[in-house]
This record gives structure tokens, C-alpha cells and sequence, in this order.
């Protein structure tokens, strides 16, 4: 039998800026429950979460982390989140398995930047949630201020229930309006002792008490009326409405802590035993098929793979969920992706960075398990005969992008291995090799998302690389319409080769008229695999040309705008007619009517006012309002045009559109302007003319490096 049945496992999720202290409420959490017998902290690299050797060189969490406890009769599972939003894809993983979120709030700081974009990602799982005020021993810490900011930005929803008696290096007692109870703290934190609420608080903490108490009775029906019955609700029904509520997203209960001395832990993990909900409290999971799935440990077994980490020597081990039924030892399950049948040869409850064995876990559990075959991130395994496959994690799109190249010739295929497995592990770091632009591309969340790929692949994989520039993919198109025509003859003994081609090209656009001037004679459209599209006209009369040549020169044409003539970039939108040419009984073939199609091509392209694009991409800016101005400032001095400015709660949205060869260090910049309490989104917008001076030190940068082939 399991240690704990479903309705006493609780998983929760620590969410927060950087610096507002999760990872050390987690340590606190773990040392009240006698997990820990020593509270570990970050300055002295010791704490069970941040273990890594990564996390404690640079001294913040850079991964998600899975932890339990035990308190008063129930197991909580912790999942512990950095709070950059660069490693923005720990954070959704965990919200995805989480039963509710504990956001902490720096009582310095306030509502930060990084607290609203974490906000956006709860709202979309609807996570259960609950608000921390912490760091309220700091001597600039303001409580009030930092509940009005929270009211303000996440709506009248957050409900304070409790609220500090001082604040500042003498902060330790906290007032529970929910309990009426006061917790006054030893120097050292711990366990309080309860106390009456003092006559000069009663005031204040009633006034509280009311308003918690009318905030749970406008959520249900059933306790507004006991509420004007009576007019109180006892602290059960007051437990059992806010549970309902937080379950429907309709109240966010707000509590108060000093994590780094240990103050107000224990009130907060009772909390999350009695009222936080449990998996099978939770609105069943729906399938991809629209089935519903129960949390029942008696249900088919269903679990679903929301991480996976690489350990030496060890291999893959993968963090899940059981969303349904028992999982135990030699259970063999399929994978509803792949078709593979797994065997769960181990399972583990997982300690930071200890693992240890169990024989089962019952659904709503998280856990581990060690080398699966082939699943990974996303994949849902099920008992067979079963085709459930649970709705998968939604990752957001990345920021930037660089080449990548190995220092040492020869270490390509050991690159590609380090990449494939760092992409199994953060699917928010995704891979591209481009044969447009040669390069191997990364494209990641930002410059912090970068630097610990790189550490990875230097640590981890023992390869030396270096970060380079990515090439733009511009693309070359014309703006006018030219005639030219080639005639290719080579004689050489034998048989010779010989074409001759007429050719007239123009701008291509959407409703374009028919030609005019030419007998057309078969017409082909073709859309281009890089965007734009080639129209091209057979317009030979009188047999000047056999048509059997015509996709010869087609190929030819295409073959040029794989390599434009300006930079050898992509060509695109344009109509080429075809309308007269010479052929010879002996000498002519497909070689020679390719080779002419090519550079009559190539010299009409030049006369035809050619222009190149470049990528324009579509960026938004969430700032606070002080630093607008200087964000705006830096994205003008980088080609931008401003759209709009938008108010996003007590942020500012700055709204433009960016040349794409201007974001080169735009993380690290914006990072720097700002000083981290910014945050940035781009998409690909459209292709636009680059400036005239840009377009003439491009074709010349690329005429000093590239030659002209000629057959």
C-alpha cells in the first residue's frame, strides 16, 4: 500500500522574480517537516534546490527542481522555478503538473515585471493560486504597498489573510485573520507560539476578518446564506469556500514570510494541506480526443512525461505525473505518441538532486523514472488498450538566435549529439540546421538561455565552441521590368554545346494581368519554398525553341534564384516570359538551354532595378513606465519604427517593428537598460526594402567573397 492515498498528496509549484526567495522557503519548508536537518542558503551554495554546479557558481535557479515533504499526515510535492524568464519553460512545465501555485512577492521590490509575465502563464492552466508576501524582515520593505500593487495588478481576487504586526529587522509576528490568531516568532523563526490578537490590532484584523469572510461567501451560494444567517462563518466553512474558490481561480488567499529566517513556513504548508486542493479535487483531465480522464488511483494507469534531464553515467531520467490509476514496478505502458511499449523498470521520489526508490505511486503523484526507450517531453503513457493522450505543454517561441561552430575541426557529429540531447531536455532551445544560411542555428529564450547551453556543451559534452553572428536570410527581388537575352555556344571537338534565350522579367504581385505583348503559350506557377512566388510564361513562337528545352531553362532560372545575384540570397515575386531563342540540330541540349535560361536570367535581373529585403519583425517591450523613454530610445537607434504604446496593468508595452539584423544583443541590451525588470516577445512580420546604403554595402560586402560560377 502507498504511503498516501490520492486526496493526501498536494503539488505545488514556487513562482516568482528572481530574488524573491523560492528557493529558500523550499529549504525551510523541507527543514520544518524534519526532511533536512540544517537549513542550507544560497549565499553558501548548500541549499537541496539549487544543487547544480551551474545554480551555485552563478548563484540564482536556472532549473526547475522536484521536492517533497511530509506535514501532518499529507505529502507535498514542491516544484521549485528560476525566475528569469529566460528559462521560461521550467516554469510552464511545472504549472502544467502543479495543483496550485505559490507566488512569492518581494515585499522590496513589489509586483515585478517578472511576477506579471509568470501571472500570464498561471492564468492560461487556471492554476489555483496562492499570493506570499516575503522578505518582510528588510528595513525597505512595505507590505501595504506591495497588497495594493498585488490588488491593482491581479484584481480584487487577492484576499490578505494574513498581514504583519512590524516590519523591517524586528518583523515577527504575523496576524492570521482567517484563524484570528496571532504568530509571534523566536529570533531564530521555527515554530511560533499562538497568541491572542493584541487590543491594538483587533480593529484592523476584524476589518480583515470581514472582508475574507464576504470575498469566500460571494464565491457560493450556499455560504452567503449561512453568512446572513449568522453573520460570521466558522473557520471550516471558511477553509471549504475558499478551497472552491481558489479551484475556480476566483480568490487568491495572500500570506506573509520571512524565508530567510524561517517566519511563517509552517502556517503556510498547513494551509496547503487543509485547504489547497488535491489532483482529484481538480477539474478531470481532458484527452486530445475530448475524453475525460479522472484522478482515481483505481483508474487505467496514465501518466504524462513534463521533464527530462540527462545524468552521467546514468543516462535519461524522466520527471511525470500520474494523472490516473496505480503506477507500480514492471508495469509496462505504451506510449501514445511513439507506439513503443515502456517498462517502468524504477521509480523514484526525487530530492533535488537525490533520488529514492519506491515501489508505486498513485495517481496525483509526481515522480521519476530512469531510462525510458523512447519517449520524452509531451508523450503521455497509458495502459494498453487505452488511447489516451494528454494535451501537451505549450512552449513559447524564442527571442534570439546565433550560429554555433566547433573551435576544433572534425567535432561536427559530436555538436549535433550535444544539441540533440539539449534539446530532449529544454524544448524551449530549438535546433536548426539551415542550408540558406550554413549555419547551424540555436534559438533560445535569450542571452542567460544561451550561456547555460553553451556551459552544457562545454561541461557536460567536452567540446569546445564559440557562439558566432547569424547570417540575415534577406531575399533579392526587382522592381522594374527588363529584357536581356545569352546565347551559350562552347565547341570543343565533337558534339558542341549551344542555346540561345530570349527572356523578359517583372515584379511579380497577387492579380496580375495576363502578358499583352506575347503569344503565351503555357503559363506555371510556382510558390517558393522560402516565401514570394515564380510565374513563368512559355511565349516561344514558331518553334524557335523546342519546348522539350523549356524546363531547362526553367531549372536554370530556378538555380538563380536559389542564389540571387546581388548577395546570393533567395529570389522571390517574380514573372519571367520566355518569348523567343535559338537552338542548333546537333549542338543544342538540356546543359546548354539550363546554362542560357540561368544567365539571361542573371543579366535582366540586373537591369530590372533589382532591391533586396530584409526581415522585419514584429517586437513588443513590457516595461515599467520610468524606462520607457530609454527603451524606446535603443529600439529607434536600431532601425525601429515605434507603432504604439499600451498600458499592461502598471506596465508599459512598447509596440515596433525591428529589421531583424538590428536584434543582435537586443536581450543583453534591454537586460542592461532596464536592469532585468524588462521583458521582450518578437515574431516574423513581413520582408521589407533594406536602405539604399545598406542595400550598396551588402552587394559589395558580398561581391569581395563570392565568385561567379560560370559553366
Amino acid at each position: 500500500m502507498p504511503e498516501f492515498d490520492t486526496s493526501h498528496v498536494k503539488n505545488i509549484v514556487l513562482l516568482g522574480h528572481a530574488g524573491s526567495g523560492k528557493t529558500t522557503l523550499a529549504e525551510c519548508m523541507l527543514y520544518e517537516a524534519g526532511i533536512i536537518n540544517r537549513r542550507g542558503s544560497i549565499a553558501e551554495r548548500n541549499t537541496t534546490g539549487d544543487y547544480h554546479e551551474l545554480e551555485q557558481e552563478r548563484g540564482n535557479s536556472i532549473f526547475s527542481k522536484l521536492l517533497h515533504t511530509k506535514w501532518r499526515g499529507y505529502k507535498i510535492n514542491i516544484i521549485d522555478t528560476p525566475g528569469y524568464d529566460d528559462f521560461a519553460g521550467e516554469v510552464i512545465s511545472a504549472l502544467r503538473v502543479a495543483d496550485t501555485g505559490v507566488m512569492l512577492l518581494n515585499a522590496v521590490m513589489g509586483v515585478e515585471v517578472g511576477t506579471d509575465i509568470i501571472w500570464d502563464y498561471t492564468e492560461k492552466f487556471k492554476t489555483p493560486m496562492i499570493f506570499a508576501v516575503n522578505k518582510l524582515d528588510d528595513d525597505n520593505a512595505d507590505f501595504d504597498k506591495t497588497v495594493r500593487e498585488a490588488k491593482a495588478h491581479f484584481g480584487s481576487k487577492v484576499v490578505v489573510v494574513q498581514y504583519p504586526r512590524q516590519i523591517g529587522v524586528g518583523f515577527h509576528e504575523i496576524i492570521d485573520v482567517l484563524r484570528m490568531t496571532m504568530y509571534k516568532f523566536k529570533e531564530g523563526g521555527g515554530k511560533p507560539e499562538k497568541l491572542p490578537i493584541p487590543d491594538d490590532e483587533k480593529a484592523r484584523a476584524e476589518e480583515l476578518h470581514k472582508e475574507l469572510i464576504e470575498a469566500i461567501a460571494s464565491n457560493d451560494e450556499g455560504l452567503m446564506e449561512k453568512y446572513f444567517d449568522k453573520g460570521e462563518l466558522d473557520e471550516d466553512e471558511m477553509k471549504e469556500g475558499l478551497k472552491k474558490a481558489m479551484i475556480n481561480h476566483d480568490l487568491f488567499p495572500l500570506f506573509c514570510l520571512s524565508a530567510e529566517r524561517n517566519m511563517g513556513s509552517g502556517r503556510l504548508m498547513g494551509f496547503i494541506d487543509n485547504v489547497c486542493p488535491s489532483a482529484n479535487e481538480m477539474p478531470p483531465q481532458v484527452t486530445r480526443s475530448g475524453e475525460k480522464l479522472s484522478c482515481d488511483a483505481n483508474g487505467p494507469a496514465c501518466i504524462f512525461i513534463y521533464k527530462t534531464i540527462s545524468e552521467p553515467h546514468v543516462g535519461e531520467l524522466s520527471f511525470f505525473k500520474v494523472y490516473s490509476g496505480t503506477i507500480k514496478l514492471g508495469m509496462e505502458l505504451e506510449n501514445e505518441g511513439t507506439g513503443v511499449t515502456e517498462k517502468i523498470n524504477q521509480l523514484f521520489l526525487v530530492e533535488g538532486n537525490k533520488r529514492n526508490s519506491t515501489h508505486e505511486l498513485v495517481a496525483g503523484d509526481i515522480g521519476a523514472t530512469l531510462k525510458l526507450k523512447n519517449t520524452h517531453v509531451n508523450n503521455t503513457l497509458h495502459a494498453k488498450g487505452r488511447n489516451y493522450e494528454l494535451n501537451p505543454i505549450a512552449f513559447p517561441s524564442h527571442n534570439m538566435t546565433v550560429a554555433i561552430e566547433t573551435l576544433k575541426k572534425g567535432e561536427e557529429e559530436k555538436l549535433s549529439q550535444a544539441l540533440h540531447q539539449l534539446r530532449e531536455e529544454d524544448p524551449t532551445l530549438q535546433v536548426e540546421v539551415s542550408p540558406e544560411l550554413k549555419q547551424t542555428l540555436i534559438h533560445c529564450q535569450g542571452d542567460m538561455h544561451l550561456a547555460v547551453a553553451k556551459w552544457k556543451i562545454e561541461h557536460q559534452h567536452r567540446l569546445e565552441v564559440k557562439f558566432v553572428k547569424p547570417k540575415i536570410a534577406y531575399r533579392e527581388t526587382i522592381r522594374k521590368m527588363a529584357d536581356a537575352n545569352y546565347r551559350h555556344k562552347k565547341q570543343s571537338g565533337g558534339a558542341g554545346q549551344f542555346g540561345e534565350v530570349y527572356m523578359r522579367i517583372e515584379p511579380w504581385y497577387e492579380g496580375m494581368p495576363e502578358p499583352t505583348d506575347f503569344n503565351v503559350r503555357g503559363r506555371d506557377t510556382y510558390e517558393l519554398d522560402w516565401g514570394g512566388k515564380l510565374v513563368f510564361y512559355n511565349c516561344i513562337v514558331g518553334g524557335a525553341i523546342d519546348a522539350r528545352f523549356l524546363p531547362s531553362i526553367l531549372k536554370g532560372v530556378m538555380e538563380k534564384m536559389h542564389n540571387g545575384p546581388l548577395t546570393g540570397s533567395y529570389a522571390r515575386d517574380i514573372r519571367v516570359c520566355v518569348y523567343d531563342g535559338k537552338m542548333h540540330p546537333v549542338d543544342s541540349n538540356d546543359i546548354s538551354f539550363k546554362i542560357a535560361g540561368l544567365q539571361a536570367f542573371r543579366h535582366a535581373f540586373q537591369q530590372a532595378d533589382p532591391q533586396i529585403l530584409e526581415p522585419i519583425y514584429h517586437v513588443e517591450v513590457l516595461c515599467p513606465d520610468d524606462l520607457t523613454g530609454s527603451v524606446m530610445g535603443d529600439l529607434q537607434s536600431r532601425r525601429a519604427i515605434v507603432e504604439g504604446i499600451d498600458s499592461e496593468g502598471h506596465f508599459q508595452k512598447v509596440i515596433a517593428k525591428v529589421p531583424l539584423a538590428e536584434m543582435e544583443g537586443y536581450s543583453s541590451s534591454l537586460r542592461s537598460i532596464t536592469q532585468g525588470r524588462a521583458k521582450f516577445k518578437m515574431h516574423f512580420q513581413a520582408y521589407e526594402p533594406v536602405p539604399f546604403e545598406l542595400q550598396r554595402k551588402l552587394i559589395d560586402d558580398y561581391s569581395k567573397t563570392a565568385k561567379e560560377e560560370y559553366a
